[in-house]
């Protein structure tokens, strides 16, 4: 299907990309002319006691409005009394009723009723109550309206309440969206010039992350018209839309220059890219849209709003991924690596010169580099690496057993922004009577009644004070009484005991009492997600497994996904808690410790999931499309490592620059996200995908890829299995086959007088100085080269490449037990057993050869080579006691390619 998909892309590339780009710029159009407002709340639980309680009191009252902007007006000297200071604030509060009669339904001042609730002599300020209009969303943007008219000549004035202290709060991730778009941006293409080498190629991930945005942000604008969005969710697509594409992006551009370097035109390179990174790319959005998706199991429209534009942005980046890329890359073609930096950089740095000149394809088993070398350390020694690395993920993951939760107020704020010490300061000065109090919604209770909850009531633990009736005279649909009590609570933090002791204490018969308030927001908030968590856990568990098996046909793989990706998600969390709930760091980063928000809590968690899944499904997918080529399992996971290690690197790289830009946010929910992203990211793509997953994958061998009969049958029925795209030697010109680097497992060697049939038993030296033979590919590009080099130059006289360091040589054929060669046997024609200790040279032509007294381990694997009678018919992976020549095994591998 994909290689269909792409063979389309590239025929109508001109199309394609017209209409992938205008589709976008009409979302986004669309979004910004026809999309609602973004919202503040949806935090609660519509089912909850406290839901209850609100919707009885607005029914019967109003939306209760007194806590929404608290004014303090500070006298001048202190003087709270002085005349003219009193007739100043009353006239701009007059004046504010008049000039904005629609933001404004009443005022409740010090200067009216001389309360003393409302004045505090000791700080020398009096205190304002400006009640705004609408309900829900509609309430911020009138305090907007008035926030500049709030203040009165000659007296210093503080603004708090919770709409102003929602309002700061929502200028600070508007902030943030602007930071990461200017800053991060910029960076991130920096980042793509330092892994692509060129400019060129660095802007097309770019291209795909920017209409990401602008799609994703436009869907989010046009769901505000049926559905809620709360205003964090901005931020959300954009941190997913721009990291994703950009992740996607790479894969694709990084597979589309492999192609081109086996020789493929651009258009066939371009389909090929999609046939196979656009078919992961596209799997990988499936697999992140469905964490994403398990947020919808929770009740709080906060979660909904956001996994929408979450699930939209995935998408997006998925289909400009597998649509306008390779349109695009198909009309450039080798301009894609146009305006090298690398070559620039090249004149002055000469250990840059090889790596500037034209790219070559390798085969699996020949890559070579830093993450080849890492697998492979890993591999030799897997206890050794497994056991330190999930001893010290187990330490990060402890503070997390001391985790608190609460909700969003003003300490999310910088200790010093005026809005938090306005807020501060009313909340100390009047301590019985905050802005977010715990309130008693009661039904149907006479006086008597009412005195008797009231007592009972009053008995609860955290009280600041007894509860006071706030409200009382009118009655709900069915006649009865609505009575709203209402206290404050000495730790919001910790209102745990208070609102439980209130939910359960007993009331007299034929009435009810609800919980509400703030408080009872959060708990019953936290309670709904702790209670949908298991679900959530279950969900996500049962669907990935079952997709990554239908993949890559194995059972043991996304177990084994799952569990790393707990053991890297427990650990963030474990680092979340030790510096944001204990405070560790809290001085120099400007925060005050707390409890972490719990519905961002279980949003990051289902980020990290998922992006840590995106990861797997990377890797896996090279290791498989090497295993399918017919390497061994050991091959094929350090092919898969050292294909994949540099972009997942990349990409997360990428993806802590975009995080990091909300680092610097001033809001602490924010800082909590960037913070826990970066380490997500750092503890994913580096220690358990480089070290720890290749550890855990040797030490399982060929049990990576077992499952049931049964259920391999039902894989294969499915047909999601990752496709091995075959080689299409016709689609290469005859010089570009010949030129093909690593085109079987052994190393290819050209002396200038003969080659071909001398490589046919000989081993690869990688960087590291190990010596490791990759087993014969069939199918892949320039196989065909050995028969070609066989006629060049007769095998008697062909010359051995010169390898000067004793080693284990591993041949490819089966047999009786091999003898060192007679005298005068062509160099060509001698296979090493596994066995034998080998020393060539060139200059001498021949080989010493000495028999150890014990098996010699696998250079790679480090366990004994398979007994005799183990071959397969290409003599891999074979007790290998018989020798074979060249020219007999060209003839099987091109009878098999037949």
């Amino acid at each position: 299907m994909f290689n269909a998909w792409g063979r389309t892309v590239a025929a109508k590339r001109g199309v394609v990309l017209v209409v992938m780009v205008a589709a976008m710029i009409l979302i986004a159009g669309a979004g910004h002319l026809f999309g609602k407002e973004f919202t503040q709340g949806g935090f609660e639980d519509p089912k909850s006691g406290y839901a209850t309680a609100e919707q009885i009191e607005q029914d019967a009252y109003g939306r209760d409005a007194m806590g929404d902007v608290v004014v303090l007006y500070h006298a001048p000297g202190g003087n709270v009394d002085d005349q003219g200071f009193l007739g100043d604030v009353s006239s701009s509060l007059e004046q504010l009723q008049q000039s904005h009669p629609d933001d404004v339904i009443g005022v409740t001042s010090y200067t009216q009723n001389q309360s003393p609730q409302l004045v505090n002599r000791d700080e020398g300020f009096i205190v304002a109550s400006v009640q705004l209009a609408g309900s829900g969303d509609e309430v911020l943007p009138h305090f907007k309206a008035i926030e500049d008219d709030l203040g009165v000549d000659g007296a210093e004035t503080q603004v708090g309440g919770l709409q102003a202290v929602a309002g700061a709060i929502d200028e600070g991730m508007t902030n943030d969206l602007k930071r990461a778009e200017l800053i991060a941006l910029p960076l991130v293409f920096v980042l793509l010039v330092v892994v692509f080498g060129g400019l060129v190629a660095a802007a097309l991930p770019v291209l795909v992350g920017v209409l990401t945005i602008l799609g994703a942000l436009g869907l989010l604008q046009l769901l505000g018209i049926i559905h809620p969005v709360n205003s964090f969710a901005n931020n959300v697509v954009t941190l997913i839309g721009l990291g994703l594409a950009i992740d996607y992006g790479l894969f694709v551009v990084s597979r589309f220059r492999e192609e081109m370097a086996a020789g493929y035109a651009p258009p066939d390179a371009a389909r090929r890219s999609v046939a196979t990174a656009g078919r992961t790319v596209a799997f990988s959005a499936l697999m992140v849209g469905v964490t994403l998706s398990g947020l919808l199991l929770f009740p709080q429209e906060f979660l909904k709003s956001v996994s929408y534009g979450a699930i939209a942005a995935v998408l997006l980046a998925a289909l400009l991924s597998v649509t306008l890329l390779p349109a695009v890359l198909a009309m450039l073609g080798h301009r894609v690596d146009m305006l090298s930096v690398r070559k620039v950089l090249a004149r002055f740095i000469p250990r840059l010169r090889e790596d500037s000149g034209p790219r070559k394809a390798v085969a699996p088993g020949q890559e070579r580099g830093f993450f080849a070398r890492i697998a492979a350390f890993a591999m030799r020694r897997p206890v050794i690496v497994t056991i330190p690395i999930v001893v010290v993920l187990l330490a990060l993951i402890a503070p997390f057993s001391g985790v608190k939760f609460g909700g969003i107020n003003e300490t999310y704020l910088p200790p010093d922004n005026d809005t938090r010490v306005a807020q501060e300061a009313y909340d100390s000065a009047f301590p019985e009577s905050r802005t977010d109090p715990v309130k008693l919604v009661v039904t149907g209770a006479d006086s008597t009644q009412l005195t008797e909850i009231r007592n009972e009531a009053n008995d609860a633990p955290g009280l600041t004070g007894t509860f006071q009736f706030a409200r009382s005279g009118e009655t709900d649909e069915q006649g009865r009484d609505v009575t709203v009590l209402q206290a404050s609570i000495v730790d919001r933090n910790d209102a745990d005991e208070t609102v439980e002791y209130l939910q359960k204490f007993p009331i007299p018969d034929g009435t009810e009492v609800h919980v509400g308030g703030n408080p009872a927001l959060e708990y019953d908030s936290i309670q709904a997600l702790m209670d949908g968590l298991p679900w959530f856990v279950l969900y996500v568990f049962v669907a990935t497994t079952i997709l990554l098996f239908l993949a890559f046909g194995s059972l043991v793989l996304p177990i084994k996904a799952a569990l790393m990706n707990l053991l890297g998600l427990g650990a963030t969390l474990g680092v979340l808690t030790w510096i944001f709930v204990d405070g560790h760091g809290a001085s120099m980063l400007g925060f005050t410790p707390g409890p972490l928000t719990s519905p961002v809590v279980v949003l990051l968690v289902a980020i990290i999931y998922g992006l840590s899944t995106d990861y797997e499904v990377f890797l896996l997918s090279r290791m498989v499309e090497a295993k399918t080529r017919g390497v061994p399992t050991n091959v094929a996971i350090r092919s898969g490592i050292a294909r994949t290690g540099q972009i997942i690197t990349s990409a997360a790289l990428i993806l802590i620059v975009v995080t990091g830009a909300f680092a610097f946010s001033e809001i602490v929910m924010m800082k909590y996200i960037a913070f826990g992203m970066i380490a997500a990211l750092i503890i994913d793509a580096t220690v358990i995908r480089m070290l720890l997953v290749p550890a855990v994958m040797k030490m399982l061998g060929e049990d990576c890829w077992w499952a049931p009969r049964w259920m391999k049958r039902i894989q294969e029925r499915v047909g999601l299995s990752e496709a091995e795209l075959d080689d299409e030697e016709h689609l290469l010109p005859s010089q570009g086959r010949a030129e093909l680097d690593g085109r079987s497992g052994q190393a290819a060697h050209e002396d200038g007088e003969a080659h071909g049939a001398a490589t046919a038993a000989t081993t690869s030296t990688h960087d590291d100085g190990e010596i490791d033979t990759a087993p014969e590919v069939p199918g892949y590009p320039g196989a065909k080269d050995h028969a070609s080099a066989e006629t060049k130059a007769p095998a008697a006289e062909a010359k051995r490449p010169s390898i000067k360091r004793r080693s284990v040589a591993r041949s490819y054929a089966p047999g009786a037990a091999q003898q060192p060669p007679a005298a005068g046997t062509p160099a060509a024609t001698f296979a090493a057993s596994p066995s034998a200790e080998v020393a060539v040279d060139s200059s001498t032509g021949g080989a010493e050869f000495s028999a150890p007294e014990a098996p010699v381990e696998d250079a790679v694997s480090g366990r004994e080579n398979p007994a005799a009678g183990d071959s397969d018919r290409y003599g891999r992976h074979a007790g290998r006691d018989e020798s074979i020549s060249a020219k007999d095994l060209i003839a099987r591998v091109r009878e098999e390619r037949k």
